[in-house]
């Protein structure tokens, strides 16, 4: 008869550690029991019971010591037990029937859809559960929520009440999932582990997956990790907003331009009801008719009376819900206005003059030359064809410069250069918006030699015509032509590029952004002395996030209007659903990485739990009950 050896492994501590916990504990065990033991007192009422107490002889010697000695080999299989217990010993062989699962469940806006009740978050929640429940005995799990990133919600861990807990902390987005940064999780994740499985719990609509094709095929099959797919929705129709913004019109500041994009991500024909509201209140209704698979914009023109926030609103026109709420709503934040103080020094200017009564939130200050400087302070000194030896205090624009023999401006002048054009622009810089500049007539203009960091974002073949830089951290714009002497002031450009500046320098428009997207880092302005900001999301939570540069960073998962605290106080911006893809809502088919399709998610083996230490525990516990109950009655001590 063959007697079966069963060897064990240690997946805890290893030997070397349990050995030293064993042999230090051990130890310190021996060494109390060897201190000498205190007799009990015992007081006799005659001689006979003295000569019986004295019987027993005072010594210390080891054996006597020793004499309970199963007192000692009870504390030393306690010790043991427990160095073992944390040593995580298992018979070898049981971790070719475990599992290592990294479940990735997909957050993204595609699973609010309600066409699996009450959503498909919901739904992918509930298959999870069931995962949990069916683990075998010596498998293994991690629960990862997939958006623009993947955040690990539990350890790799067999206990099914921190994986539900974890599976409690799931929280939709609405941000699209990329697939790539929940495989780079759970190869690292999985990395050497046995029966290693990517359980991607999703839609199927993932951002990133035809790159996840490419970069992790070879990485999955090359660690032996086997990819499966568990499926949730079933339903496409679907109508959206998925392009929303505004602007103001440069001329008229107190009037905007609205564009709303519309898509039918349905095979049918859709009627909807969009609505557009400014500060909470409806400004226009309009019902369309979309063709499936159509992309309709819309302009809401001339928008008066909105001074903050807009909203558009989609709904169908029969009364039915939409099966994904996430795309129906959409947000903006007008540019804000505030007044600016200029001091425009000229002899007299009608074409200046003119192009600054545009703008009603501009309060001019005009004095001559021999007046400079204004008194107070002001965000921007504009020279009408002179300049003073000394740079002002602020921000100055610059229109025509002196001679080289007069001296003055910012940029060192060489000479004249006849009928100049502009022949090259940096159209995306902020002063150049909406302007053509191309056909203007100038009659001369300074040749000039820019200085370290100056840029030219317009110029002819022989000079620079149009320059922006900084002296002495004080920003400049200069035309090295009179406008006077073209005729720039005889073209919609010229009020544009007057007041393009002006906003530039005062940081109204410039850069503006009337709504950030969805699972993208943004970069919104803040005070540049401030470290931190509290921002406050569209469901009410506050967080504190860092400032860099004048900028709070924080990446947003969640469409709505938010709110920006600082110091100096509170500022509004909006947030919306990133392009697209995340409304076409229809599952996919097939889930693939390469030409690796994923199948369906592995069962557990049903068993008893092979972690010894669980056992050993429970022994130690034993035992130090029976030592209990001894030890009162008298049979240990």
């Amino acid at each position: 008869m063959t007697e079966a050896v069963v060897a064990l492994t240690l997946t805890g501590l290893s030997l070397t550690q349990v050995l030293t916990v064993l042999g230090v504990a051990g130890a310190s065990v021996v060494a109390l029991y060897l201190l000498k033991l205190r007799r009990r007192q015992v007081a006799v009422p005659f001689i006979a019971l003295w000569e019986r107490v004295l019987a027993e002889r005072q010594t210390t010697r080891l054996f006597s010591q020793l004499k309970r000695w199963v007192s000692l080999l009870v504390a030393l299989a306690v010790v043991a037990a427990l160095a073992f217990a944390l040593g995580d010993p298992r018979p070898d062989g049981v971790d070719e029937d475990a599992r290592t699962l990294v479940v990735l469940v997909d957050a993204s806006a595609s699973m609010q859809a309600t066409d699996e009740p009450p959503s498909r978050f919901e739904a992918a929640k509930e298959r999870v559960r069931a995962l949990i429940e069916g683990l075998g005995p010596n498998d293994r799990m991690l629960v990862a929520q997939l958006d623009a990133s993947a955040t690990p919600l539990s350890p790799l861990t067999s206990e099914a009440r921190l994986l539900r807990e974890a599976l409690d902390a799931l929280e939709a987005t609405e941000a699209a999932a990329d697939l790539r940064a929940g495989l780079h999780l759970a190869l690292d994740v999985l990395r050497s582990e046995p029966g290693a499985e990517i359980v991607v719990v999703s839609d199927g609509n993932l951002a990133g997956e035809r790159f996840a094709a490419e970069a992790f095929a070879s990485r999955l099959e090359a660690a032996d990790v086997a990819l499966s797919w568990e499926k949730v929705g079933r339903r496409g129709d679907n109508v959206a907003i998925t392009a929303f913004s505004v602007r103001r019109y440069p001329l008229d500041k107190s009037q905007s331009e609205v564009l709303v994009e519309l898509y039918n991500a349905s095979e049918s024909r859709e009627s909807v009801e969009l609505t557009l509201l400014g500060d909470g209140a409806a400004v226009d209704v309009q019902r369309l008719d979309l063709q499936p698979g159509e992309r309709l914009r819309r302009f809401f023109r001339n928008i008066s009376g909105v001074d903050q926030t807009l909203e558009a609103r989609l709904t169908r026109a029969d009364g039915t819900r939409d099966p994904l709420p996430a795309d129906d709503r959409a947000y903006a934040r007008l540019p804000k206005r505030r007044r600016a103080r200029l001091c425009v020094v000229t002899e007299g200017n009608l074409y200046l003059q003119a192009a600054l009564l545009l703008d009603e939130y501009l309060d001019v200050t005009e004095v001559s030359p021999a007046q400079y400087p204004c008194e107070g302070r002001h965000d921007l000194t504009i020279f009408d064809n002179w300049a003073p030896t000394t740079p002002p205090e602020g921000p100055a624009l610059y229109l025509g410069l002196p001679s080289a023999d007069e001296g003055g401006g910012p940029l060192e002048v060489l000479g004249d250069v006849e009928a100049p054009y502009f022949d090259r622009f940096d159209r995306r810089h902020p002063l150049l918006r909406w302007t053509a500049l191309r056909d203007v007539n100038i009659a001369s203009a300074r040749r000039v030699r820019l200085a370290p960091g100056d840029r030219a974002i317009g110029r002819s073949d022989e000079t620079p015509l149009l320059v922006v830089g900084s002296r002495q951290g004080r920003r400049f714009v200069a035309f090295t032509f009179d406008p006077r002497a073209s005729d720039l002031p005889l073209r919609v450009a010229w009020p544009l590029l007057l007041l393009n500046t002006v906003d530039w320098f005062v940081q109204e428009d410039a850069d503006f952004v009337s709504s950030y997207p969805t699972g993208d880092t943004w970069h919104i302005p803040a005070p540049a002395d401030a470290s931190t900001v509290t921002l406050v999301d569209p469901r009410g939570r506050a967080r504190e996030v860092p400032v860099v540069d004048g900028r709070a960073v924080y990446a947003g998962l969640h469409a709505g209007f938010y709110t920006l605290r600082t110091p100096a106080g509170e500022e509004t911006f909006a947030a919306n659903l990133g392009p697209g893809e995340e409304s076409r809502i229809a599952p996919a088919d097939a889930l693939a990485v390469g030409g690796r399709e994923a199948g369906a998610p592995s069962r557990g083996k049903a068993g008893v739990r092979r972690e010894l230490w669980l056992y050993l525990v429970l022994f130690a516990v034993l035992v130090l009950l029976v030592e209990w109950v001894t030890y009162h009655r008298r049979v240990t001590v």
